[in-house]
Order: C-alpha cells, then sequence, then structure tokens
C-alpha cells in the first residue's frame, strides 16, 4: 500500500511553502479545539448550579466531548487521508461552530451533554487535519520542527486563554458566552483555510475499517464512563469493573480486528515502531497529568477555597501561561539538541511540580502552589513538540493522517481518564484537599513513567526519524 500511486483528483500541498495566512488558518481550528478543553474547566461549577447537574453530570460536560473527541480521531484521520485533509478538515471546522451554537442554547444538561458530543466529533475531524497539513507542507525536520512549534505554541495560547477568559466571561456575560466564542473564530478559520490552504492529494484506495472504528469508540467510552461512575458507585462496583473489563475487551478487538483487516486504518506494522508506539504513549501520560491538574485544581479553588470562576481562571492562569512560552522555546532548541533532551526534561520538571503540589499539605498558601503548577504547565508544552515530531516522523506520508489521529487519541484518551479520574478521586476522598493531593501524586507518577519511556523511544538526534 505504501508504494501505490496517489490519484490526480486534487493538487498536493507544495513542500516547503511558509503561508502566515495557510499556518494561521491551520493552527486556528487546533486553537478553537484546546481552547474548548480549558475554557470549560471554570465555568463547569457555574454551569452545575445553573442546570442543577451532578458531580457526575459536571464530568459528562467536560467528558462528554473529550470521549467523543478521542474516539473518533482515528476515523477523522482515515477520512481525511482519503478524502482530502483540508476538506475533512473543513468539515470539522463547519460541524463544531455549529454545535458550539448549540451549547450556548442549551436548555438543561442532557441537551449540553449531547451538543458537547458533537463539539467532539467536530473536534475529531479537525485535529488530524491540522498536523497532517503541516506535515505535508514542511517534510524537511528542520522546517517541520518549527511549525509543529508555532502549532504547539497555539495550543499553549489556547490553554493560557481558556481559563482566564472563561472566568471573566463567566462572571460578565454568563457562561453561555463560553461557547458563543467559538462562533467567530470558526467563521474566521473556515474562510482562512479556503482561502490559502492548498488541497490535499485524496486517497482513494484508503477505505475505511468502520468495525475497527466501533471498537475504538467502544474502548474510549467504556473507558471514560467506568471512571465517571466510580466516583459515584465506587471503584470495587461490579458496574464499574464490567466497564473496565469491556473497555479491555473493546481495545483487544481492535487489535485483532486490524490484523486481520485488507485495509487497516493504522497497519500494526506502524505500532511496532518504537517511535510512533512510545510518542503515542507519552502524549497520553502528559495529558493525563495536565488536564487532570487543571480540573481538579479548578474545582477545588471554587469549592474549597470560594474563589470564584474569574479568580479560579486567574489562580490557573500562571501554569497554563507557561505552555505558550515552552512550546516556542522547545520548538527552537530542538534543533540543537534533537528531541530527547527536551520531552524528558520536561517530563521530568512536570512530575517535580505536581509532586510538589502533593505534599504541600491541606491548607498551603496559594503563592506555595504556584511554582509546581507552572512547571507541570512548562514541562507539558515543553515535550509536546519533541513527542509530536517523533510520532509524525516515524509515519509515511500516506499514513499521516492515521498518524496524527493515534497521536491526538492517545493525548485525549490521556485528557479523558485525567479528568474522569481526578472527579472520582474528589468525590471518593473525605475533602476535596485529599482527593486533589491523591490526583497530583497520580499525574506525578505519569509524567515519571513519560520520562523513563521517551529516554527510550524518542530519537536522540536533532531530525532524526
Amino acid at each position: 500500500m505504501t508504494g501505490a500511486p496517489l490519484p490526480a483528483a486534487e493538487p498536493a500541498v507544495r513542500p516547503g511553502r511558509r503561508s502566515p495566512a495557510a499556518l494561521l488558518a491551520v493552527c486556528a481550528g487546533y486553537f478553537m479545539v484546546i481552547l474548548d478543553v480549558t475554557i470549560i474547566n471554570v465555568a463547569v461549577p457555574v454551569v452545575g448550579r445553573d442546570l442543577s447537574a451532578s458531580l457526575t453530570g459536571i464530568q459528562w460536560i467536560t467528558d462528554g466531548y473529550t470521549l467523543v473527541l478521542a474516539g473518533f480521531l482515528m476515523a477523522g484521520g482515515a477520512l481525511g487521508d482519503r478524502l482530502g485533509n483540508r476538506r475533512v478538515f473543513c468539515s470539522g471546522v463547519v460541524v463544531f461552530t455549529l454545535a458550539s451554537a448549540a451549547c450556548a442554547l442549551a436548555p438543561n444538561t442532557f441537551a449540553l451533554v449531547t451538543a458537547r458530543l458533537a463539539e467532539g466529533l467536530g473536534a475529531a475531524l479537525i485535529v488530524p487535519g491540522s498536523l497532517a497539513l503541516l506535515q505535508q507542507a514542511y517534510p524537511a525536520p528542520a522546517a517541520r520542527s518549527w511549525a509543529f512549534g508555532l502549532w504547539g505554541s497555539m495550543a499553549g495560547i489556547a490553554a493560557s486563554a481558556g481559563p482566564l477568559l472563561g472566568g471573566l466571561l463567566v462572571t460578565t456575560v454568563g457562561w453561555r458566552w463560553v461557547f458563543l466564542i467559538n462562533l467567530p473564530v470558526g467563521t474566521a478559520c473556515l474562510l482562512l483555510t479556503l482561502r490559502h490552504v492548498t488541497p490535499s492529494p485524496r486517497r482513494a484506495d484508503r477505505a475505511l475499517d468502520w468495525p475497527a472504528q466501533c471498537a475504538v469508540v467502544a474502548a474510549v467510552a467504556l473507558l471514560t464512563a467506568a471512571l465517571n461512575e466510580a466516583g459515584r458507585r465506587g471503584w470495587s462496583d461490579p458496574a464499574v469493573l464490567a466497564g473496565l473489563a469491556l473497555a479491555a475487551a473493546a481495545a483487544a478487538a481492535f487489535v485483532a480486528r486490524e490484523r486481520l483487516a485488507r485495509a487497516p486504518a493504522l497497519p500494526l506494522t506502524l505500532l511496532r515502531s518504537r517511535e510512533m508506539s512510545g510518542g503515542a504513549v507519552i502524549g497520553l501520560l502528559f495529558n493525563f497529568g495536565f488536564y487532570g491538574m487543571v480540573f481538579t485544581a479548578s474545582l477545588y479553588f471554587q469549592h474549597d477555597r470560594g474563589f470564584s470562576a474569574l479568580a479560579a481562571g486567574a489562580a490557573l492562569f500562571p501554569a497554563v501561561a507557561m505552555t505558550m512560552f515552552a512550546s516556542v522555546v522547545s520548538g527552537r532548541l530542538s534543533r540543537r539538541t534533537g528531541h530527547r533532551p527536551l520531552v524528558v526534561s520536561g517530563m521530568v520538571l512536570a512530575a517535580l511540580g505536581l509532586g510538589g503540589w502533593a505534599v504541600a499539605g491541606a491548607d498551603a498558601a496559594y503563592a506555595l502552589l504556584v511554582a509546581p503548577m507552572m512547571a507541570a504547565g512548562f514541562g507539558t508544552s515543553f515535550a509536546l513538540t519533541g513527542s509530536t515530531a517523533t510520532v509524525m516522523g516515524a509515519a509515511p506520508p500516506e499514513y499521516s493522517g492515521a498518524a496524527s489521529a493515534l497521536f491526538n487519541t492517545t493525548r485525549q484518551i490521556g485528557s479523558a481518564t485525567g479528568v474522569a479520574l481526578g472527579g472520582s478521586l474528589l468525590a471518593t476522598h473525605s475533602g476535596f484537599g485529599a482527593g486533589l493531593r491523591t490526583s497530583m501524586a497520580a499525574g506525578a507518577l505519569a509524567y515519571l513513567a513519560a520520562a523513563a519511556l521517551a529516554w527510550r523511544c524518542v530519537p536522540a538526534k536533532a531530525g532524526s526519524g
């Protein structure tokens, strides 16, 4: 399959073309997706009170989006490879923007969760295309690292702006504007993409492996549901244990299907690549730590310390602001140092940050929590560029969409798991403070595991892979 000629239905993206408008258009779509993850964190307590939602309902407002995003990323990547990444990217922007309008108009928790699921579907079409379009436009390793660094910094800007912007909107004009803000961004993204991004190639030989896609969706949904319900039912509840077992069975079914499929969604030969599989797991681990921290810390500041939504956003701002700075720095340093030192050091720094919070004590002053939060934010983003380049560099061009989908699927599984586990720990412990510290300790262990894996899987030399 890798040697099959490409259909000439659409022109390929011209390698090396650096169009600022095109790069902005691609990154703007990713900006919306990440903004929607972080902006909701400070808003969900207010949304929960306004819509009379339970803690489980609040978790689903957050996790419904991420579970659909994670579950359908593989389908989005396969569709992008088959139909053209620009076409699928634009379709995702339309779906995401319309779903955001539905979120803003939701009259109850059920309607909001349903609209969030639709948002996740749109995001699943956007994210693989954003990386695949950059991969096609910048094939040289140095230029690719530069582009991925800008892509990562865009995520950093969204992560930085999300909590503060969410708090400002909730405090001034209401939580519904958290979703309405996506409408002008989505419209601008669509217009810029149609005007400035060159159409990508279509590969009609890439069939969609729907049994494998269904297995991925089932695995992610069952895992997230089991973790969410653990907070209400307890970890030993039969329904929770059954959900975890069924999630593992669905994951095994995906692997079995990929072994037998004539046109697999992601050939297992690619997963045997240490760079690709290791980089994907690293993404899962650092998203688990970071987004678990943001979710639990936001609830903690508002529930235990009585912060308003705006104050909670301001309290989280130092952590997420570091992500913007770290992405730019890592993109530049990687040309000289290679990716491995940056990923390893970033993960160790983040582990020290969350570990510091875990041992800070029940009533630690906010000033003592700023440095741990900043360390976690900087370390996570510092590792993002290198892990992204590692996964994408290990994939042949005809599987760029699938590789992007794999990396972002594991990252979103990490986000959903971190949020779900954090919420469950808050619910099952005697107090928010104890649950928060346990969640931070779990995140620190995840970061340390990512550092060890990066030492083995991320290429040592600049431009390798």
